[in-house]
């Protein structure tokens, strides 16, 4: 609750308009990287130790190279339901005996899929960190993998697929990414039925064989531990292959304006995706201006968009935009779901801020306040071992500088007025964008004729 009350009272520094706020904000310190050590096994597989916090609580995650990035057009979601088979039992261990373990040490096992990796973790008292990465090693090292386990976690991905499909929103989210990323797995959201059905026991275990192994992993402990939990790590670790080498084959999407209307008869909101792909990635000198530049326009709930068509006009209730990045590659989009019979009026809207920013950069007040809101939520994201590790595997993942950490506060808070603008112009050109709309056809189609604009 404390962690929301700061969100709140950050956001509040956000907004440009005069109303009833806390006092203004200072400037967000730089971050402190907490000392540590990274060293790579003979295997290949890197390690990264960080001492952090004064709670005897340590974090520990091994984060794998792989994820739905390494799927063909006919395994979707393998990637996702092999990640959570790991959990359910080792050569030497059931998945009850696997879960009772953690929970002696003051834990639970983790296993979280991603895109571009996927990752088995554990919070446990500092006291079991070796015991911790014992645990982790038998399940990455040693997955039963088991067929007994096999219908109930298809099931279960069943389940998540009928709902999910069922709502305008996933049903968006698909034919953007499909959009944007045409033949590529970052396009392809979600299984049929058929296809989920279809996956025997034997395709989880060869995904896994393809896909796993010491140099595809990076092992990260942080929090408060005894420093020989290094010696167990090379025990527990360092007779493992090395495995398949790592794989990414990244994108490279090409924008184009295009709009995608699909029909949801007597629907009462039209759910919209709008972006593109922006030709930037972490690392690149325009990445961070926008970043604030995405903040400032659709990234807080007080930047422009959410206050034109949410506050001023009351279209929709929650609209967000973002900047995601995949690996080498990012693209930006706004998202709303807004009341049918202004449809076309939210999307101007959309495209008249973006056009009101690429003629006139902010103002000082404006950037200000965005920039320590970025600052300040940065820093609360360092608060926890868990999110230490973030920041961490992201520059591994992305390839970034040893000081990208360190000066992220300081390059944010280097953004100037004309920075925005000139993002703004270069990267978000609404004839280039992907319009998805999901609604009632019958209502919208006509008022949508105009877009993407010419």
């Amino acid at each position: 609750m404390r962690t929301l009350a700061v969100i709140g009272i950050l956001a509040a520094s956000c907004c440009a308009q005069d109303r009833e706020a806390p006092p203004p904000l200072g400037t967000p310190k730089a971050f402190a990287l907490p000392a540590g050590d990274t060293f790579t096994l003979k295997n290949g597989m890197k390690v990264t130790l960080a001492q952090y916090g004064s709670v005897p609580l340590v974090t520990i995650r091994a984060d794998l190279a792989f994820g739905k990035a390494n799927e063909s057009a006919d395994q979707v979601w393998l990637s996702n339901l092999t990640i959570q088979l790991m959990r359910e039992g080792t050569g030497t261990m059931s998945g009850a005996e696997v879960a009772n373990e953690a929970a002696r040490m003051g834990g639970q096992l983790e296993t979280n899929p991603g895109t571009d990796q996927s990752s088995v973790s554990i919070d446990v008292l500092g006291e079991f960190a070796a015991d911790a990465v014992n645990l982790i090693a038998d399940v990455v090292r040693h997955p039963k993998l088991p067929e007994s386990e096999l219908e109930r976690v298809r099931n279960d991905g069943l389940r998540q697929l009928a709902v999910q499909l069922a709502t305008p929103q996933a049903q968006a989210s698909q034919a953007f990414a499909a959009q944007l990323f045409p033949g590529h797995p970052y396009g392809r959201m979600f299984p049929t039925e058929s296809q989920l059905k279809g996956y025997g026991i034997a395709d989880f275990r060869k995904f896994y064989a393809d896909n796993v192994g010491a140099q595809r992993t990076h092992l990260y402990v942080v929090g408060r531990f005894d420093p020989g939990v290094r010696e167990a790590i090379e025990t527990a670790f360092g007779n493992w292959p090395a495995g398949p080498a790592v794989k990414r084959t990244p994108p490279a999407p090409v924008p184009k304006g295009q709009l995608v209307l699909l029909d949801r008869p007597d629907a009462v909101q039209s759910t919209l995706r709008i972006g593109l792909p922006i030709g930037v990635k972490p690392g690149d000198p325009d990445f961070l201006p926008m970043e604030v530049t995405n903040t400032l326009l659709g990234g807080s709930f007080t930047s422009r968009i959410t206050n034109n068509i949410r506050e001023q006009k009351g279209y929709t209730y929650s609209p967000f935009s973002q900047v995601t990045n995949r690996y080498r590659t990012a693209y930006w989009q706004e998202s709303a779901d807004v009341t049918t019979k202004v449809t076309a009026d939210s999307i101007h809207e959309i495209l008249f801020e973006i056009g009101r920013l690429r003629k006139d950069p902010p103002d000082t007040k404006e950037l200000k306040g965005v920039q320590n809101y970025m600052g300040g939520i940065f820093v609360l994201q360092n608060t926890s071992n868990q999110g230490i590790i973030g920041q961490l595997a992201f520059v591994e993942l992305h390839g970034l500088k040893d000081d990208y950490l360190k000066t992220y506060v300081q390059k944010v808070n280097a953004v100037t007025r004309q920075d925005v603008q000139r993002i703004t112009e270069t990267y978000l050109n609404p004839a280039k964008m992907t319009y998805v709309v999901v609604g009632d056809k019958a209502k919208i189609e006509e008022s949508l004729k105009s877009y993407p604009p010419k």
